[in-house]
């Protein structure tokens, strides 16, 4: 018997409804991630003018460190819209997908960039650069710096997987704002240090090819169907096997990511000849213990016998 929750599959987007709804937002968590898009935006604008008059390439990179914030803030920001968009016939699960479009886009925008901020360091290094205008650098750093403080006051109280990892993504670059302020005032007090400008763009310059490299890699494995990295599938099956009354085997067991934060899991239930009568039963402790210990909301079971064989085994034993 196959049991497949058509209604929470097709209300996964709606809020409130299934592991969807707790992934989205609340309005007020909308208004906040997009008030921290706007900020970092905002700056990351600021800091590649303001780099490009002072001459500091590392305000450059943090302006492009930036630009992965606005990155994963907007992913965080369109994966909760998009999530509050119903799936329909011919997008079973909504829009939830899009997130990885963009993903991909920003991925190979933050690789371009990474190239020519590492092209442009290794140059000055080897030839010199331009004069550096220090008061420039340091009050666009300053600015920048309490930028991401706000953003991060603004993003403490989130709770949802996007907008952590955008926290996350926000503190690296206060990190990164303190690094180029000191650095400016390194070289006000040391002149001839002009080389930490083009050294510290490098450094940022890697953490942005980071965290570009990382998104390749959630990339490849959401379009590969792998396991979730916090899952483990043996420990999965046996959870299955002991949450079930009655079930004696699972097989066939896929589990995979359909957007941040949504997981899907499928597989064949085999139950013993005195549980058959059991099915809801079955299905509701399995449904259960997946949702509760695992996280995986969006479920389909297939219940079968002991004895039963598929029919491609029935017409490969017949031929």
């Amino acid at each position: 018997m196959s049991r497949h929750d058509h209604r929470r599959h097709r209300h996964h987007a709606a809020p409130g409804a299934g592991g969807a709804g707790r992934a989205a937002p609340a309005g007020g968590g909308l208004g906040r991630l997009t008030a921290s898009l706007a900020l970092t935006s905002v700056i990351m604008v600021a800091e590649a003018i303001g780099g490009w008059a002072s001459g500091s390439l590392a305000l450059i990179s943090d302006a492009g460190h930036m630009l992965t914030d606005a990155g994963a803030l907007a992913l965080a920001l369109g994966a909760a819209w998009l999530a509050r968009r119903p799936a329909d016939d011919r997008r079973t699960y909504g829009w939830r997908r899009a997130e990885v479009l963009a993903a991909q886009a920003n991925a190979a925008a933050l690789i371009g960039l990474t190239a020519w901020i590492g092209g442009e360091a290794v140059g000055r290094l080897r030839h010199g650069g331009p004069p550096i205008d220090l008061r420039v650098m340091a009050g666009v750093a300053a600015v920048g710096l309490v930028a991401n403080l706000a953003a991060l006051l603004v993003l403490r109280d989130e709770h949802g997987i996007n907008a952590r990892s955008a926290f996350l993504h926000v503190v690296a670059d206060t990190v990164s704002s303190v690094a180029v302020l000191a650095s400016a005032g390194i070289m006000w007090w040391r002149p001839a240090w002009t080389f930490l400008d083009p050294a510290l763009s490098l450094l940022i310059a890697a953490l942005i090819l980071g965290g570009a490299l990382g998104i390749v890699g959630e990339i490849a494995d959401v379009l590969m169907e792998s396991v979730p990295g916090h899952l483990d599938l043996g420990e999965v099956t046996r959870g299955m096997t002991a949450a079930g009354p009655g079930v004696l085997a699972i097989h066939d067991l896929h589990i995979w990511t359909i957007s941040s934060g949504l997981h899907a899991l499928s597989a064949h239930v085999v139950v013993a000849p005195a549980a058959l009568g059991r099915n809801d039963e079955i299905l509701a402790s399995l449904k259960v213990a997946l949702r509760d210990r695992y996280g995986i909301d969006h479920t389909t079971l297939q219940i079968e016998s002991a004895d039963y064989r598929p029919a491609h085994d029935a017409c490969a034993e017949q031929h």
